[in-house]
C-alpha cells in the first residue's frame, strides 16, 4: 500500500484515538466483552451522553461497533482499523530506519 493511501486510512484512526477518553473506552472494550453505555460510564465522571458522543467518533472510524441486546446496544472493539494504523506506523518506521542507516553510512565514510 502506498504511503499516502496508508496515511489516508490511518489518519482518522489516529485522530479518534488522540483523545484520552476514547483511549480509555477502547481499553475497556479490549477486554473482549461488549459493554453497554451504562457499563462504559460506570466508574467515570462521564455522563452517558458524553460516552455516547465518544462512541460515535470511534464507530465512525470503525474501531467499535454496536450489537443490539434486547432494548440495549452493546459496544465491542474491532481491532482491524487499529492494526491497519499500526502497519502504517511500522512502514514509516522502516523508512526512517533505512534513511538513518544511509545517513550513518555517509557520516562514517567522511
Amino acid at each position: 500500500m502506498p504511503v499516502s493511501a496508508g496515511l489516508r486510512h490511518a489518519a482518522p484512526v489516529f485522530a479518534a484515538l488522540g483523545d484520552i477518553t476514547r483511549l480509555q473506552i477502547v481499553a475497556r472494550l479490549a477486554g473482549g466483552e461488549p459493554l453497554s453505555i451504562t457499563r462504559l460510564s460506570e466508574g467515570t465522571k462521564l455522563t452517558r451522553q458524553a460516552v455516547t458522543k465518544h462512541l460515535r467518533v470511534l464507530e465512525d472510524v470503525g474501531v467499535v461497533f454496536s450489537v443490539k441486546a434486547g432494548r440495549e446496544s452493546r459496544f465491542a472493539l474491532d481491532p482491524r482499523p487499529i492494526a491497519s494504523a499500526q502497519e502504517y506506523l511500522e512502514h514509516v518506521s522502516r523508512q526512517w530506519d533505512t534513511a538513518l542507516a544511509r545517513l550513518k553510512a555517509l557520516v562514517e565514510r567522511t
